[in-house]
């Protein structure tokens, strides 16, 4: 047997592949809104994307004709010395150390303790008696636990090393809040390195 003409060979692959596609049909057609949806958000993604570099590519573009300001003016933290009052004038604050009230008899009495014991331990009675402290903070920083952490950080740059490492056991030892503890910690390298 001869084969067909070309034409009439194409023309029963065209009709095969409509009635495969007519039988997928139900199919296609739950399926395509899911598809048209998923398309729609890859080319939003896509455009988000392309404006996204755009604008990384303008302010590397301005950042080179305008520098940038080493200390913005709205860029104003509760440890700077300079404050400016209400009324436009600069006026100075001044850290003060909080007056620590003194002790009630029953804490006075295990300060004593803690002292006595550790002079039997062969350490110095100093180092036992500032983490003795009120439910406010250790001696080393008198209202320390209502410090925010702008505030702690102003204060940190004052304390030496030993006061730095008391205000960490006291931390660990009372709230242990997790900020307070890494940038107790991150003072004492940055002391200690140099």
């Amino acid at each position: 047997m001869s084969p067909l003409p070309l034409p009439v060979r194409v023309a029963a692959g065209l009709v095969a592949s409509a009635v495969e596609q007519a039988r997928d049909l139900p199919r296609i057609v739950v399926e395509l809104p899911v598809t048209a949806v998923s398309q729609a958000l890859q080319a939003s993604m896509r455009v988000q994307q392309k404006v996204t570099e755009l604008a990384i590519k303008g302010d590397q573009a301005l950042g080179a004709l305008r520098p940038v300001e080493e200390r913005p003016a709205w860029a104003t933290f509760d440890d700077e010395d300079d404050v400016v009052s209400g009324n436009g004038a600069r006026a100075v604050t001044e850290l003060r150390p909080h007056r620590t009230p003194e002790p009630p008899a029953d804490t006075a009495v295990e300060t004593a303790a803690a002292t006595t014991a550790a002079a039997a331990e062969g350490r110095s009675a100093e180092r036992a008696e500032p983490v003795q402290a009120d439910a406010a903070g250790p001696n080393v920083l008198p209202g320390y636990q209502e410090l925010t952490i702008p505030q702690l950080r102003g204060r940190l740059r004052h304390l030496t090393l030993d006061d730095l490492r008391t205000l960490l056991e006291w931390e660990t030892t009372h709230d242990n809040r997790a900020p307070y503890v890494t940038m107790l910690s991150n003072r004492i390298t940055t002391v200690s390195e140099g």
